[in-house]
């Protein structure tokens, strides 16, 4: 369970810091986003996971 809060708390300061430090690059990045075809962002969201699920399996592996 402490490995989650970790995790979570992890990414909230990650995304935090992102819309602090760079909000105009983040509107334009979605609206790149937004033009992309459905196929090619479902495999952008499908790779995201893959590597999270991956990053997640090698942590417990090492004893995180």
């Amino acid at each position: 369970m402490t490995l989650i809060v970790f995790a979570i708390g992890a990414v909230c300061v990650i995304e935090g810091l992102v819309l602090a430090l760079a909000p105009s690059r983040i509107e334009n990045l979605l609206r790149a986003f937004a033009d992309l075809p459905v196929e090619t962002r479902r495999l952008i969201g499908a790779a995201a996971l893959a590597t999270g699920v991956f990053l997640i399996a090698l942590a417990r592996w090492l004893g995180l």
